[in-house]
């Protein structure tokens, strides 16, 4: 049996004020990733090759980042997609992720390679360097900071009329180049340090040692950015305890025979739930009992008369 109601079926939001940031600091890095990448190379800084590096799979990553904001408005409100393109930022911080778990295992793998065959460094042209680049990195941070929350005040029609109200959710697109640019200004500050402390002490050593802490801490973050993201790419259904007060509120007048909740973009949830009843409520007064759900977006509700359900 069908029942046609009325939905929003475009789950998207739109973090302008991040997607013009994001284009600012991809233009930072790239300047500063050329000047670090040459400084390094010259001046025979792994720390420094590093940081440059670092910063090239960065800029690639805010490339994603803009590519994934300007995908999902081109396509918001189309028939494409039957959800919109609420998971399309999602997917461009998980992409992110997985450059920057890349990054890392790069870095790990040169840093080894530099401990066991230690080359000479240039130090005080490498940190004079190195300083440049982490301005980069904190005028980079200042700029994405507190982006990754943004204002969520729209009301979502549904056929009980429940109105969803302001609230703040994470961007995991932009949550994605600021850990990029977190992770630049990391390896920034261990290459300053490990710069210094070579010139001082003569510790050439510490320069790999740092890129390959730069690189555990940075594989950290990835993984983080990872389970954050995937269980929504992956239709990860609702807590069961969520999933169980539903049915208790259906359950005096109705049986519950299948139920379905899960993420149709990063803070939205859609519902397919199957009832049996044989109570005088029409689908509508169901509906109406779910409305205090405020977390679905988006309800598919079927009922059938359990007589005819019984052979």
């Amino acid at each position: 049996m069908y029942f046609p109601t009325e939905h929003q079926h475009y789950f998207s939001e739109h973090n302008k004020k991040g997607e013009r940031r994001t284009l600012y600091v991809l233009l930072l890095t790239v300047t500063a990733m050329v000047a670090e990448i040459v400084a390094g190379t010259v001046f025979g800084s792994m720390a420094l090759l590093a940081d440059g590096w670092h910063m090239g799979t960065h800029a690639a990553a805010f490339c994603i980042t803009l590519f994934a904001y300007r995908y999902a408005k081109k396509h918001a409100g189309t028939d494409r997609y039957s959800f919109g393109t609420g998971k399309v930022s999602v997917l461009g911080g998980y992409t992110s992720a997985i450059a920057l778990g890349i990054v890392a295992l790069l870095m790990l793998v040169e840093s080894a390679h530099r401990l066991v065959n230690p080359q000479p460094i240039q130090f005080n042209e490498a940190i004079g360097v190195a300083f440049i680049g982490l301005l980069v990195n904190v005028l980079s941070m200042y700029l994405l900071h507190g982006n990754d929350h943004h204002h969520d005040g729209h009301s979502h029609g549904h056929s009980h009329g429940h109105s969803h109200g302001h609230s703040h959710h994470h961007d995991h697109n932009l949550r994605a180049a600021y850990l990029h640019v977190l992770a630049d200004t990391l390896t920034s500050v261990l290459a300053i340090v490990a710069l210094v402390m070579g010139k001082i002490y003569g510790w050439n050593w510490l320069d790999a040692v740092m890129g390959m802490v730069g690189a555990v801490v940075i594989g950290k973050w990835t993984l983080a950015l990872i389970w954050q993201t995937s269980p929504i790419l992956l239709d990860e259904s609702i807590a069961q305890d969520y999933k169980a007060s539903i049915v208790a509120a259906l359950s005096p007048d109705a049986n519950v025979k299948d139920i379905h909740v899960w993420r149709i973009s990063a803070h939205h949830y859609s519902a397919a739930i199957i009832i049996e009843s044989n109570s005088n409520k029409t689908i509508d007064d169901y509906k109406q009992l779910l409305a205090e759900f405020d977390k679905i977006h988006h309800l598919t509700l079927e009922m059938h008369s359990s007589t005819l359900c019984t052979s």
